[in-house]
């Protein structure tokens, strides 16, 4: 069996999950930004395009950006343990998932009040920044709620592998093929030949049942990974070639090229998600095998373990906040007169107005992080959950949905709406009153 799955305790902690998570935050700030494009006009912002909108081409890129699947195979492993314990102790599952969803809820309490006391600094003022990126604001928030799904179905996941091992991945995959054809109403052989085309032109419909079977296939992954039932370069080579063949096939039948979602309404790999998502996932996961060992070896070094350690501190910080840096971007480079607004792609300079683009991003971040770890350090920690079923589903219920609505609104008024429901989250999923002394909840993305 791998390193990769020795038992984690006190003394050694395994790094390589660790650097995987720190190097697809890092992957996903810089993409969100890399993403978003200014547009000026006589010097003031206007409007914002998304890259995938204007250029077509770049939904290759996101076969390397779009890292969803990474966090859930990543997060998986490392709890994979935890829950089989609890299965064999008896304990509740749902327990340990209101100690996470609370740690998720607190911060985005947080992130979601000053984008609610923006909105109405904004009214008051008529500032026109902040609804200019009203949507670009929250919709990086999707992510919580995902993942917060799958991991309340994690013990499920858990007996799954105990009974059939890889075979529960080929049954995920088989359901999400089903589905997919299902959708896209195959009744010839021959129509396989554009069945990406087929199923985004067609309604979701039974497509969103894929929110469980295509989001569950990366977490049964990494449980099988965590558990030796797959390692080594060998097979991280086979898994990569796997991938690449298979998001071939999937684009030349017409599912889009993209990944993610430039604009709503567009053809969609993920509303709801389709078989070709399932590429990406081979590739990463080929990835993560193919270059465990050099990345090992990096790690041995002080310098980078120190590196991965802050940048996990940073985590759930760095994902809530990093998309508010655009607005001050965005403001010091209309003030200095600075290229943002780059054109298309193709023009002379559009690369290099990305550039300073994300330079400006990178600067902004940098206060905003300060003031919140700030913040976070001095707020009380060790909260201990709920214990009562019904009071923890009516928690991740308010937290659910205070999400949704900011995803469907936007920072104005979608914060104000979502501030209440996430704010109703985080008092229900806690003990009232709290004990003295409390295990702190976990707040790992």
């Amino acid at each position: 069996m791998s390193s990769a799955r020795a038992p984690n305790d006190a003394v050694s902690r395994d790094r390589y999950p660790d650097a995987l998570r720190a190097g697809a935050l890092l992957v996903v700030v810089f993409g969100h930004w890399l993403a978003t494009l200014p547009r000026l006009e006589e010097g003031l912002l206007v409007a914002t395009d998304h890259l995938l909108v204007v250029w077509a081409g770049a939904g290759a890129l996101t076969w390397v950006l779009q890292v969803v699947p990474l966090f859930v195979f990543v997060s998986a492993a490392v709890s994979a343990e935890g829950a089989q314990r609890r299965l064999h102790q008896g304990d509740r599952q749902l327990h340990w998932w209101a100690g996470r969803a609370l740690g998720l809820a607190r911060p985005t309490v947080t992130y979601l009040a000053v984008l609610a006391a923006l909105s109405l600094l904004a009214l008051v003022t008529g500032g026109r920044f902040l609804g200019l990126l009203n949507h670009s604001l929250t919709i990086h928030l999707w992510f919580l709620m995902m993942l917060l799904g799958v991991q309340a179905l994690l013990p499920l996941g858990v007996r799954a592998d105990n009974r059939w091992g890889l075979k529960a991945v080929v049954a995920l995959v088989v359901i999400a093929a089903g589905v997919d054809l299902l959708r896209a109403g195959i009744t010839a052989p021959g129509q396989l030949l554009s069945l990406g085309e087929r199923v985004t032109a067609s309604a979701g419909g039974i497509g969103w049942l894929n929110v469980v079977a295509v989001w569950l296939l990366p977490q049964q992954l990494g449980i099988a990974w965590r558990r030796g039932r797959f390692a080594g370069a060998g097979a991280g080579a086979g898994l990569l070639l796997l991938g690449l063949g298979w998001l071939a096939a999937a684009v030349a039948s017409g599912y889009p090229l993209a990944m993610v979602d430039g604009r709503v309404g567009d053809p969609s790999n993920l509303l709801p998600p389709t078989l070709a998502l399932v590429g990406v996932m081979w590739l990463q996961v080929g990835a993560v095998l193919l270059f465990e060992s050099p990345a090992r070896r990096l790690l041995a070094r002080r310098p980078i373990d120190r590196l991965v350690t802050l940048l996990g501190a940073l985590g759930m910080p760095l994902y809530l906040w990093h998309k508010l840096a655009e607005l001050p971007a965005a403001w010091v480079g209309e003030r200095l007169g600075l290229p943002i607004d780059a054109g298309v792609p193709g023009e002379a300079g559009f690369w290099l107005g990305r550039l300073w683009w994300l330079l400006l991003c990178a600067l902004m971040v940098a206060p905003v992080m300060v003031a919140v770890v700030s913040f976070e350090v001095r707020r009380k920690r060790g909260l201990v959950q709920a214990s009562k079923t019904p009071v923890i589903l009516a928690g991740g219920a308010a937290l659910l949905g205070g999400i949704l609505l900011s995803l469907a609104l936007g920072a104005m008024p979608g914060a104000l709406f979502g501030l209440v429901g996430v704010a109703a989250a985080s008092w229900l999923l806690r003990v009232h009153p709290q004990p003295q002394l409390a295990p702190s909840a976990s707040t790992d993305l």
